[in-house]
C-alpha cells in the first residue's frame, strides 16, 4: 500500500521566492483538525496526497489561509492547463449559472452545441463526432464499448481489446480490465480473456528488440490472439505513470495494422490532450490520427467534463437514446470547457508547453547527472515529465526515495502530488501550461534542493 503523508506538524526552513512562500510548520498546526476530519470521514484511499489545505489558487500558485504559497507542478492532476482560476473561465461559469440553466440531461442546450462544434473544428479529420461525458474513465468505457460493437459487426470472434502493461485507463471495471496494473484489478475475480495486455514499447527498461512492432505481434501470438480476434487497441498517448511514449516507428506501424485489419485504434488522451505535450493533441507527436480519442482533465481547467472524439461511422453505431449519460454536456461544465479551450488555442499554450518543457527536461537531466545511480530515467514531452527513482546500482524502483523527495519539495513550497507509476517510484511533474521561464527555474531550484537534502 502507498504511503500516507503525515498530519503531524513539522518545523521546516522558511522559504521566500517570488513564487514560493513557506512561513509556518508543515502541515500548518491550525489545519490539522480539518485534515483529521477528512481522514475520519473519507476512505483511506483519499489520503495519498500531501497534507496541505488549499484555500485558493491562481495561475501557477496555490495558497493556504496562513500565508503559505506553493508553485504548482501538479495542475491539480493535469487539469488546470490554462492555469488556476482563469477569469474567462470563471466569467463563463457565472454567466451560465445565473442564466439560470444548471442541468438539462440530453435535451438540447446552446452551451453544449457550441462546445461540440468547437471540439470537432479543432480536432483533425476524420474525428468529426463528439460525445460529452463527465470523467476520463467514462470516456474509456465508451471507447471500449464502441470498439467491441464495431468488431462484433464484422465477426463474432472479433471481440478482444488489446492494451499495455503498466497502463492506467481509470477506476471503473471496464477501464481497469483494459488497464495494465494487476494490483488494481485483484477485485475482478472472473476471467476476462477478451482483455489482454502486452509489454509497452516505450518502457525504458525494455531492450530495443522488445520495443519493436514485431515484438508486439509476437506477444499477441503467444497469447493466442491474432488480428481477426482484435476489436480495438487502446493506449495512453504517453503512459501516465511513467510519462513514456511509443517509439515513432511503432506508432506508424500500429496505425497501418489497425487500418489493415479493421481494428479500432483508441488514443487515451485524458492526460495528454489540449496542449500538455506541446501539441494540441498528444498523438500529433506521432503524425497519426486514431479512430477514437478519449479526452478529459485539461478540457475545462476546472469543472468535471470529458469527451470522446471519433469517426462518424464508429460514433454513430448506437441509435437515439442508446448511448447517453445523465450529465452529458452539462451547460455550466460546457461553458467552462469552451472558455478554457479558446484560451489554450488563442494563446497558443501548446507552444509555451513545448518551450518551457525543454527547459524543464534540461534541468531535470542535470539532477539525473548528479545522481545517476538513483534516477534511472527522465521521461517527458512538453509540460509533463517523470523522474524515475531507482534503488542504488539497479533499475529496481525506489518508492521511498520518490516519496521523500515529494515530501521535501512540499516543505520548500513546490507542489507535487504523491509518487505514481511502477511501484509508486515516479515523481510526476505537470505544471499549468502558462508557466513562465522564471517559474520553471524556481521549481527546478526547489526540487534540486530536495534531492540534495534527501541524498546528501
Amino acid at each position: 500500500m502507498a504511503k500516507t503523508f503525515p498530519t503531524q506538524p513539522k518545523t521546516v526552513k522558511p522559504v521566500k521566492t517570488p513564487y514560493r512562500v513557506i512561513k509556518t510548520q508543515i502541515p500548518v498546526p491550525e489545519s490539522v483538525p480539518i485534515l483529521e476530519a477528512l481522514r475520519e470521514n473519507e476512505p483511506v484511499s483519499m489520503t495519498g496526497q500531501p497534507a496541505i489545505l488549499w484555500e485558493s489558487a491562481q495561475g501557477c500558485e496555490v495558497k493556504d489561509r496562513w500565508g503559505n504559497q506553493w508553485l504548482d507542478w501538479s495542475s491539480g492532476v493535469l487539469v488546470t492547463n490554462a492555469g488556476h482560476g482563469r477569469k474567462e473561465i470563471v466569467d463563463a461559469i457565472v454567466k451560465q449559472a445565473t442564466s439560470p440553466l444548471l442541468h438539462n440531461y440530453c435535451f438540447p442546450n446552446e452551451a453544449r452545441a457550441a462546445l461540440v462544434k468547437y471540439l470537432t473544428q479543432i480536432a483533425p479529420a476524420p474525428l468529426k463526432k463528439c460525445f460529452l461525458l463527465t470523467t476520463g474513465a467514462e470516456t474509456t468505457e465508451c471507447a471500449i464499448k464502441l470498439a467491441k460493437t464495431h468488431g462484433l459487426k464484422i465477426s463474432p470472434k472479433k471481440d478482444v481489446i488489446v492494451s499495455f502493461q503498466h497502463a492506467f485507463h481509470g477506476r471503473t471495471m471496464g477501464s481497469q480490465l483494459a488497464g495494465g496494473i494487476p494490483a488494481l484489478k485483484n477485485w475482478i475475480t472472473r476471467d476476462h480473456s477478451d482483455f489482454v495486455q502486452v509489454p509497452f514499447p516505450g518502457d525504458w527498461r525494455l531492450s530495443a528488440e522488445q520495443r519493436t512492432f514485431q515484438a508486439f505481434e509476437k506477444a499477441l501470438r503467444e497469447k493466442g490472439i491474432y488480428p481477426d480476434n482484435v476489436a480495438g487497441v487502446i493506449s495512453e498517448t504517453y503512459q501516465g505513470g511513467s510519462v513514456a511514449f511509443w517509439p515513432f516507428e511503432f506508432a506508424k506501424a500500429m496505425r497501418d495494422w489497425c487500418t489493415q485489419h479493421k481494428i479500432v485504434m483508441i488514443a487515451d488522451e485524458v492526460q495528454a490532450g489540449f496542449g500538455r505535450c506541446g501539441t494540441l493533441f498528444g498523438f500529433q507527436h506521432y503524425s497519426i490520427v486514431p479512430d477514437v480519442v478519449c479526452c478529459g482533465k485539461g478540457i475545462s481547467s476546472s469543472l468535471p467534463i470529458s469527451c470522446v472524439l471519433g469517426k462518424a461511422e464508429i460514433m454513430d453505431l448506437y441509435g437515439p437514446g442508446e448511448m447517453t449519460s445523465t450529465h452529458t454536456g452539462n451547460p455550466i461544465c460546457a461553458a467552462a470547457a469552451l472558455a478554457n479551450l479558446k484560451i489554450i488555442v488563442n494563446e497558443n499554450l501548446a507552444a509555451n508547453a513545448a518551450a518551457r518543457g525543454e527547459e524543464l527536461l534540461a534541468g531535470l537531466k542535470k539532477i539525473q547527472a548528479k545522481y545517476p545511480d538513483r534516477i534511472g530515467a527522465i521521461k517527458g514531452v512538453g509540460l509533463v515529465a517523470g523522474v524515475h527513482c531507482v534503488v542504488k546500482g539497479s533499475t529496481d524502483p525506489d518508492p521511498d526515495l520518490a516519496f521523500s523527495v515529494v515530501e521535501r519539495s512540499i516543505e520548500k513550497g513546490l507542489l507535487l502530488f504523491g509518487p505514481v507509476g511502477f511501484k509508486g517510484a515516479t515523481i510526476k511533474i505537470c505544471p499549468p501550461l502558462i508557466i513562465t521561464k522564471e517559474q520553471v527555474a524556481d521549481g527546478l531550484q526547489a526540487i534540486t534542493e530536495a534531492f540534495d537534502e534527501v541524498l546528501g
